[in-house]
């Protein structure tokens, strides 16, 4: 399954591959993309618990930067 969201306040592109990075070693995550310029967040899974895997990720991004918005 592919998921297509909105993210919002990624500060700079450093921060944005660390996110990428995070959630790619998530359990059931194929892959991940997040463009720093489009304010985009793409994700790959295999997971049927997307609320929960929407909260690891949020929490992934979040450590990264704290004011980070994924629009789910």
């Amino acid at each position: 399954m592919i998921g297509k969201y909105s993210i919002e306040n990624v500060d700079c592109a450093n921060c944005a591959a660390k996110m990428e990075e995070g959630i790619k070693k998530l359990e059931g995550v194929n892959d991940a993309r997040v463009n720093f310029l489009t304010q985009k967040l793409i994700i790959d899974t295999d997971r049927d618990d997307l609320k929960e895997l929407q909260k690891e990720i949020l929490k992934v991004c979040r450590k990264i930067d704290d004011e980070v918005e994924i629009n789910f």
